[in-house]
């Protein structure tokens, strides 16, 4: 069984980012970046199941500038067997990350694409949505458990009222939560492994894909700094303030 797992690089979750002067987005020049909490989950859980025999070959994936290799030659250190760069400069949108990874599953043929739920850069929580109604495959998203066997995937899920579990037919798409696993920390021998395995490069037009932006991005701002709190002498002048100043979000 042969799994692919799309990865991000993001700025690393450990980094404080601050608005553009010109407020046209958020300047991470010079900034560390690292894969995706979300897809390393993802990664983590793919090399699990090649691990227990389940699966026979990962494919890391990613769609971005040049310097994503490095996020893929990580993906590689963890464990995935090669790996493939969609390189672009344009400003990549989830639509046109998921039109990618459907080219790449049309020719690939995964039985399983795992990814992560969403990416802590944007948070927009679409892509595998995207993909999963793209190439007609059933998903499971936020997936806290992913048992693989007789050609099915079951997928255990928090759900608001509770957890839900899902029975797919496989080939599907899975997205992953943080309750899943917990990635593995990625040695020095692994990473110099990692440097030989293959890692190809190709470019949009290669897969017949338009990425140009659909939406423009008007204006970024920060949040309003918080007021101070204020003490209040007892339960009865709070409960009044509460009443009268208190703002509902």
């Amino acid at each position: 069984m042969k799994i692919v797992v799309p990865v991000k690089r993001v700025v690393d979750a450990n980094v404080k980012v601050g608005v553009k002067a010109d407020k046209t987005g958020v300047d991470i020049a010079n900034t560390k970046m690292s894969m995706n909490p979300f897809d390393e989950i993802a990664m983590e859980e793919a090399v699990r199941l090649k691990e227990a025999g389940v699966a026979t070959k990962v494919i890391a994936v990613s769609a971005g500038v040049a310097q994503c290799q490095e996020t893929l030659r990580t993906a590689l250190a963890i464990g995935a067997d090669r790996a493939i760069l969609i390189e672009s400069n344009e400003d990549l949108q989830p639509l046109a990350v998921a039109k990618l990874l459907k080219a790449l599953v049309d020719k690939e043929q995964p039985q399983l694409v795992i990814l992560g739920k969403q990416a802590i850069d944007d948070d927009s929580n679409q892509t595998g949505q995207m993909l999963a109604a793209l190439a007609n495959l059933p998903q499971a998203t936020f997936a806290s458990k992913v048992v693989v066997a007789d050609g099915k995937a079951t997928v255990s899920r928090e759900v608001d009222g509770g957890a839900e579990t899902l029975s797919l037919s496989l080939p599907a798409v899975i997205t992953t939560d943080l309750r899943l696993n917990e990635p593995r920390y990625v040695t020095l021998p692994n990473i110099m492994k990692a440097k030989k395995k293959p890692l190809e490069v190709i470019k949009p037009v290669d897969l017949g894909v338009d990425v140009a932006p659909r939406l423009k991005t008007l204006k970024v701002a920060e949040p309003p700094k918080r007021s101070a709190g204020v003490m209040v002498p007892d339960v009865k002048t709070l409960v009044e303030k509460l009443k009268t100043e208190a703002k509902v979000l």
